[in-house]
């Protein structure tokens, strides 16, 4: 994608994730900065009986076709013809991913760019690092999407190590099948799994310890918002960028996540219909990665690729 000149005026950015597509209208002054107009999501789960085939099944196949048409009206009643759209691992990693991105460029007139998990977790980063102040101490953020988990460590606002791992929570569910409610020997599993895929992470944090977790993804803002109304009776993250949590709490809210069935999950305020199954998979991921490395602290960052590439937009870069 080209980059605009540095001017005044609106654009759009869709992140065409494996679970969800989004739309963000945002707006630059023309000195580098961007602020939100207009933020909407769809629900499509691009993976869904698909993942071992390495296909898009068709029935998410037209769940994708018609969020964008969706979005494309949106994008028409508000004027905005600068559009910038992402996809990322189900796209990139299915057969027919290509044929899905044509089809959207005759349907729509959107082109799509496919990045790779490694401009992925770039992008990720550049949105996260919006949000926290620079650290001279190195920091891990993890996006846990649908079908990969990106992780990147930063220091003083700069990549020192990236890397995408196809161990995303749709992935995983697809993977292991697991029971209602999960069994213990399941939850071991995926523990081992994850262990083994997580060896070049493991390798990375040897040489650049960190003292703290940042995670960018749905899944850990629905820990903070089923966090916040089980101990406070509110939403904490309603009109916030970042979220700090207390490890107690969400130790109690993963053990819970682990004994419980679907039908109570669909019960637990804050958590959104999307995320009742695949919540528990990306609880295992986050729980592991503060366990096994040994991290002291997490936060939330609600800016993920989506505000990376509206960063990057902004300042007159190229996606």
């Amino acid at each position: 994608m080209k980059a605009g000149h540095l001017s005044s005026r609106q654009f759009a950015v869709l992140d065409l994730g494996t679970n969800t597509f989004h739309l963000l209208i945002a707006s630059t002054d023309g000195k580098g900065a961007w602020k939100s107009i207009y933020r909407t999501r769809k629900t499509v789960k691009l993976g869904e009986g698909g993942f071992g085939k390495k296909l898009i099944a068709e029935a998410p196949f037209l769940r994708g076709v018609n969020a964008i048409k969706d979005f494309k009206k949106k994008l028409i009643s508000a004027g905005v013809t600068e559009v910038y759209a992402c996809a990322t691992s189900a796209i990139r990693s299915s057969k027919n991913g290509v044929n899905f991105v044509r089809r959207i460029r005759q349907e729509t007139g959107i082109r799509i760019q496919v990045i790779d998990g490694e401009r992925e977790a770039e992008l990720i980063a550049a949105g996260v690092m919006q949000t926290l102040p620079q650290s001279d101490r190195p920091i891990l953020i993890m996006d846990i999407g649908g079908g990969s988990t990106e992780f990147i460590i930063v220091r003083s606002g700069e990549i020192i190590w990236k890397r995408s791992f196809d161990i995303g929570a749709a992935r995983l569910l697809e993977k292991f099948k697991p029971t209602d409610p999960i069994q213990s020997s399941q939850v071991l599993s995926i523990r081992r799994y994850l262990v083994r895929q997580l060896e070049p992470l493991e390798r990375a944090l040897k040489r650049h310890p960190v003292k703290l977790l940042v995670s960018a993804s749905g899944s850990a803002e629905s820990y903070a918002k089923m966090i916040g109304y089980r101990h406070r009776g509110i939403n904490p993250i309603a009109s916030r960028k970042t979220y700090s949590f207390d490890l107690m709490e969400y130790g109690e809210l993963h053990k819970d996540l682990l004994s419980s069935t679907t039908a109570l999950r669909k019960t637990m305020p804050g958590l959104v219909q999307m995320r009742i199954d695949m919540i528990v998979p990306a609880s295992i991921s986050t729980y592991l990665v503060l366990k096994r490395f040994r991290i002291p602290q997490m936060m939330l960052s609600t800016f993920a690729l989506k505000e990376g590439v509206a960063g990057v937009v902004a300042a007159g870069g190229r996606i």
